[in-house]
């Protein structure tokens, strides 16, 4: 599940020059146009989910390709969302962000139209490539149609429209599913970027940056490789265990993220100059990002297998209770900003992940098939304000931690860490759930439909325990890495 507001970072957006225009249409259209091209990013991070345990019983799928169903949409999104943002400041905003709904549109018909898991899969890797062009490009154009005393009100307006989109979403693929099937949850994606599409065409300004540094397509493709080689091996793991095979692609996929480190260290233009971590500040908390969203990706690709397998919700309530997540986090996200300026970030940054690891811990240890009210509503609650108060000052705090020049790439690689932590979370603490049900059964072929239900909900457990550790441990680590370092750096 992603977040449109403050999570989402800037991407390159604070880089996005003068205004191109007072127009106030042109700045309407901007504003329609970029609110209906994230929502469709929104909508996918917050339905695909519900649907997951329709979407294998349909398609037969087996544990590993299920998690790709999720991994290969984020694979591409972390992988290429920060050569998305150059490429929008290089080739023209407007343009790379009517080819990325182009993509994701077309990404989705082929979702929609897939006969098999694997080619939904593949076709889930072209619409996370299409939203990594999208979703920079938005938020650019947001930053670069609007004059500087009107831009904070667009992003408003915009995080806004994003928060309720993603707090609809679960209960619209829910009621998809039970009604239409799992298809729906893809062809409903094709008349919002239709209509986004012709906005933009028809109204909606070109805008680029001269200055724009050349793509890093070398090290996008070598990170990709990376986390895809890392993750195939951990989602094999789940059903074959630790063998030749699998630690040969784990293994394989460190290799080439070191690759990628040199990669980075030597290039001219490189999309993740490592010389941003010489700041404690952005290493902390890109170190605390990366627990929280493993924490939170694992969490939320876990819950929906709880609420219809062991609960025995259908996917509208499993839907319809998840809302409430995502309503508390847009409607506590102008409070959560006035709190940080009040008592401070960093105070909130250390308690945010402590409060959300409360709320998933909450979650695992409660009682299978008891009232939503109490099991289920009360953790979820907890959970959402403990992510509310990490959100809200995140970004502001990642980009004060480096120099003006770097901030909204500063804020574009945080975004791009908490996609990756959600990627590589799936696989991981699904292996957990795995490692219960195959001590019960004597071996497991496919943990997410695994016959003992009793086994699920143990294992289940588990990997939320292990989930709030990660939180809290990210808390922690910002709690005491940041106790003296400074969380503003030199302006310049």
């Amino acid at each position: 599940m992603s977040f449109p507001a403050r999570s989402a970072g800037s991407e390159r957006a604070t880089a996005a020059g003068p205004p191109v225009t007072h127009d106030v249409r042109a700045q309407r259209a901007v504003l329609v146009a970029t609110v209906l091209g994230s929502s469709l990013g929104f909508i996918d991070g917050a339905i695909v989910n519900v649907a997951l345990p329709a979407l294998q019983a349909a398609l037969a799928a087996s544990a590993a390709l299920v998690q790709w169903i999720v991994n290969g949409y984020l694979l591409a999104l972390g992988a290429l969302v920060l050569v998305g943002g150059a490429a929008g400041d290089r080739y023209g905003r407007r343009r790379i962000f009517l080819l990325g709904i182009g993509v994701f549109a077309l990404a989705s018909l082929a979702c929609a139209l897939a006969p098999t898991a694997a080619a939904l899969i593949g076709a889930r890797v072209v619409q996370g490539a299409g939203a990594a062009l999208m979703t920079p490009a938005s938020l650019a154009l947001l930053g670069a149609g609007f004059p500087e005393q009107s831009r904070a009100r667009a992003f408003g307006i915009w995080a806004g429209a994003g928060a309720l989109v993603t707090a609809l979403s679960p209960l619209l693929g829910g009621w998809l599913v039970d009604t239409v099937g799992w298809r729906g949850i893809f062809y409903i994606n094709l008349p919002i970027a239709a209509l986004a599409c012709a906005i933009a065409w028809r109204a909606v300004p070109e805008s680029r940056d001269d200055a724009a540094q050349p793509l890093d397509w070398v090290g996008a493709m070598a990170v990709a490789a990376s986390l895809g080689a890392v993750t195939l091996g951990l989602t094999q793991a789940t059903s074959r265990g630790w063998d030749a095979v699998t630690l040969s692609w784990t293994l394989g996929g460190v290799a080439l993220f070191a690759l990628f480190l040199l990669l980075e260290a030597r290039g001219r233009a490189p999309m993740m100059p490592l010389s941003l971590y010489r700041s404690r500040a952005f290493s902390t908390l890109n170190a605390m990002t990366f627990l929280l969203y493993f924490a939170l990706g694992g969490a939320m690709f876990l819950l929906p297998f709880e609420l219809i397998r062991v609960d025995g919700y259908s996917a509208t309530a499993a839907g319809a209770s998840l809302m409430p997540f995502a309503l508390v986090m847009g409607l506590l996200s102008t409070a959560a900003g006035r709190l940080a300026r009040h008592i401070g970030e960093r105070l909130l940054l250390a308690l945010g992940p402590i409060v959300a690891g409360a709320g998933m811990a909450w979650l695992g240890l409660a009682t299978p098939h008891g009232s939503y009210w109490i099991t289920r509503l009360p953790p979820l609650l907890v959970l959402a304000l403990g992510m509310e108060l990490t959100i809200g000052p995140l970004t502001a705090a990642v980009m004060n931690a480096v120099d003006t020049r770097h901030a909204g790439l500063a804020s574009g690689v945080n975004n791009a860490i908490a996609r990756v932590a959600g990627l590589l979370a799936v696989a991981v603490l699904t292996l957990v759930v795995a490692a219960s049900v195959a001590t019960t059964a004597g071996g497991v072929n496919d943990v997410l439909a695994a016959a003992d239900l009793a086994a699920f909900h143990r294992g289940f457990r588990r990997a939320m325990l292990v989930a709030a550790a990660c939180a809290a441990v990210g808390g922690g680590l910002v709690a005491v890495g940041l106790r003296t370092a400074p969380m503003t750096t030199k302006r310049g």
